[in-house]
């Protein structure tokens, strides 16, 4: 008999004034996934808020295969919300989502949750936050502690857990009892490098031109950008023959263009607005990049790890507690100790002058990547939750 699931999703909605809804393009996609992978019907409960969607689309529900109903801003998960359904997944990163255990284990409907960031992370961004004063910045970690306390007494009554990333699955493993890891991506099977630019890599790589770098995301401090130029000055001080190309935008924006010129770094380094991920950035990473540059200090799974491994590119990062596990599970590139701007310099003129330790990484990075694909994580996913209310 089909089962009724309710998901409780961060995705930003916005009414419009004839009834219809303006949704990011990216979430409908997924949810064509769920869809397709769950027997029986799905509604997304979604709250209020956004003022602007930058991928975002105008939608008619009746054309939705999914049914959508709206929270309020700052509206708290309850079991009423969800009686009706089979199952509820409620996000354990929002702390609307937490409800006591006594009304988890009373609800009528199979409670899990799905997690992404951890307790250290949280305390990562607060502390790295600029605009908050010392007082404030207190305050939240107080505040997110006591949080951290009722997730955890959240997901220890639900039926389930999915972890997104390794080190949510790691800092929840003695919670609660059926918990499952997943790596998220955006990475279809057709998306992925071909044995031809497979190749046309290799040639290039062991032909001795240009070493290619790449790196994209947003130009945050949390994100490490601010390490970029500094890594490009070394490199071209000791006069590598490389490239790095960016693609992002952010705070740090203005502060990496003008630096580019003050260090005469026009002939390597190359700036540019964040481009389209499935039609732009994938094709140009597999056909133009050798390494990816990822200066990441925070865990947090980002999807930049899998989707730059499955166009075949290997990624020299720092070793957070995201990028660590992933290296040594895939072999599909190399770490330096966090935020140390010159090992990773250093590293990249060691694997510059080994060219054939990049090419064996490029293998690697597309063969690990393969097995973690966007249509299995969904599979996966949904089976995991359709086994709950089986219990």
């Amino acid at each position: 008999m089909p089962k009724k699931l309710a998901l409780f999703v961060s995705a930003p909605v916005i009414e419009t004034e004839n009834g219809g809804l303006i949704l990011d393009k990216k979430f409908v996609s997924g949810m064509a996934l769920h869809v397709q992978h769950w027997e029986g019907p799905i509604t997304c409960f979604i709250r209020r808020g956004a003022t602007e969607i930058p991928f975002g689309d105008k939608f008619d529900r009746s054309n939705l295969d999914f049914q959508i109903k709206i929270l309020d801003t700052q509206e708290r998960a309850s079991a009423e919300h969800f009686a009706d359904y089979d199952l509820a997944l409620l996000s354990g990163d929002s702390y609307l989502d937490l409800m006591s255990p006594q009304v988890i284990r009373e609800a009528k409907s199979t409670v899990a949750y799905s997690i992404e960031y951890i307790y250290e992370t949280r305390l990562q961004i607060i502390s790295l936050d600029k605009t908050r004063s010392l007082a404030k910045k207190i305050y939240a970690m107080a505040w997110t502690t006591a949080q951290e306390l009722k997730r955890r007494r959240a997901f220890s009554a639900a039926r389930g857990l999915q972890a997104n990333g390794y080190p949510a699955y790691a800092a929840y493993s003695k919670v609660g009892s059926s918990r499952m890891l997943y790596l998220d991506n955006r990475m279809r099977p057709s998306m992925f490098a071909t044995p031809g630019e497979m190749d046309a890599r290799r040639e290039h790589l062991l032909s001795g031109r240009t070493l290619r770098l790449i790196h994209s995301g947003r130009l945050e401090p949390l994100k490490g950008a601010q390490d970029l130029i500094p890594i490009a000055k070394l490199l071209a001080e000791r006069g590598i023959d490389f490239t790095l190309t960016i693609y992002g935008t952010g705070s740090l924006y203005g502060d990496i263009a003008a630096d580019i010129k003050a260090y005469g770094l026009e002939r390597h380094v190359f700036l540019n607005s964040p481009i389209d991920f499935e039609t732009e950035l994938v094709p140009l990473t597999r056909t133009s990049a050798d390494v990816f540059l990822s200066c990441h200090r925070q865990s947090d799974p980002s999807c930049t790890y899998l989707e730059t491994l499955g166009c075949g590119v290997p990624i020299m990062g720092y070793d957070n507690k995201m990028w660590s596990p992933l290296l040594t599970e895939s072999n599909a590139g190399w770490s330096v100790p966090l935020g140390n701007a010159t090992a990773m310099a250093d590293k990249l003129t060691a694997i510059n002058a080994d060219r054939m330790s990049i090419a064996t990484r490029t293998e690697n990075a597309l063969n690990f990547a393969r097995t973690w694909d966007f249509d299995t994580q969904f599979r996966m996913r949904m089976e995991h939750l359709a086994n709950l209310t089986q219990h």
